[in-house]
């Protein structure tokens, strides 16, 4: 945790030396209320940004490093943000509860990554009533457009349209698949699984996902979940397909346990990107992984202040991302930070 870390702040220090500012906009003014502008501007700026988080918890090396760039960047910015975050816990009424406290403190800006999709209208309608508005960090919930400000994330359902992509070619386009899904209710793990299993439906009818069940995105699920389906299937796996990588990781484990070569007997398509994915794909026992980028701390402060100014942001921040092979998988490993 210590290496994801001081490798996150190396590329957030970066970012911010590359940052840039919008350009002025200028209008005629007499100088009274040039003067009066002044002042408000001074208020202004003499007054921090108070935003508060809500984290899911510390499911997966992705959510760490997360973690580490919203909280590194508030950490490098004292003088203009004041950070307030909650560690929920895997648990939705620890980020309703923190929520509450977020509106009874007025707070600038509230931040969430909803741990699920649902059961968010009643306090998303107490911060809107409070005047707060609310920032979605790479999970969307299923709430009413006008509960919330702006989604920063990745397309999940894109997402799971080229993991099957990348399955299809390492199995030529048949063959059996065994799903681990995320969190039961989570936006990433709906829509990646839509997308994926939506694109087997449409591209490739000889692919057939013959088990799926929930790891709850975690390393030790992952390995129980596909302990599992090794007992009940066997030989007849051809492919895992995970909605994170912790969870492949995980599944890796277990075929090695159960004398299986993963990458080989057993192909392997994930999502996120951790480096240890990488290390697995070095090693010849993964294949690919879609990238899901989780360093959103400078385009979250970002967002944050704009909405404190009161300017408008578009509903969906996108981030950039990409897929990554075990043939250049040697190539990228030095260059991943998290």
């Amino acid at each position: 945790m210590k290496r994801v870390i001081a490798a996150i702040l190396t590329v957030c220090i970066a970012s911010l030396a590359l940052g840039g500012c919008a350009g002025a906009t200028t209008e005629k003014t007499t100088p009274a209320a040039t003067q009066s502008k002044a002042e408000a501007v001074s208020k202004a700026g003499n007054k921090k940004l108070t935003v508060g988080f809500a984290q899911i918890g510390q499911e997966s090396g992705w959510r760490d490093a997360e973690t580490a760039s919203i909280q590194f960047y508030a950490g490098q910015h004292v003088d203009t943000i004041d950070f307030k975050f909650a560690d929920a816990q895997q648990k939705q009424e620890n980020q309703i509860k923190a929520i509450k406290s977020f509106i009874e403190m007025g707070v600038d800006v509230i931040g969430l990554a909803p741990v699920v999709e649902t059961g968010w209208d009643a306090v998303f309608t107490e911060a809107k009533d409070a005047g707060i508005p609310i920032v979605l960090v790479d999970r969307k919930a299923k709430v009413s457009d006008d509960l919330y400000s702006t989604f920063i994330g990745s397309d999940f359902i894109t997402e799971g349209q080229n993991a099957a992509d990348e399955l299809a070619k390492l199995l030529n386009n048949k063959g059996n698949v065994v799903e681990l899904e995320g969190t039961v209710g989570a936006s990433a793990a709906n829509d990646r699984k839509k997308g994926f299993d939506d694109q087997l439906a449409a591209k490739y009818p000889d692919m057939k996902v013959i088990a799926s069940q929930t790891g709850d995105f975690t390393r030790a699920k992952g390995k129980e979940v596909m302990e599992s389906f090794l007992k009940t299937y066997g030989n007849k796996i051809n492919a895992v397909y995970a909605h994170n990588d912790d969870m492949m990781l995980g599944a890796i484990e277990a075929m090695k346990e159960a004398g299986m070569k993963p990458g080989k007997d057993i192909k392997t398509v994930s999502c996120d990107g951790v480096k240890g994915i990488f290390q697995a794909m070095v090693d010849g026992e993964a294949n690919v992984t879609v990238e899901c980028n989780p360093l959103l701390g400078p385009q979250f402060f970002e967002t944050c202040q704009k909405l404190k100014a009161g300017e408008s942001v578009e509903k969906w921040i996108k981030s950039q991302e990409s897929v990554f092979r075990a043939d250049t998988a040697a190539k990228d490993l030095p260059t991943r930070v998290y």
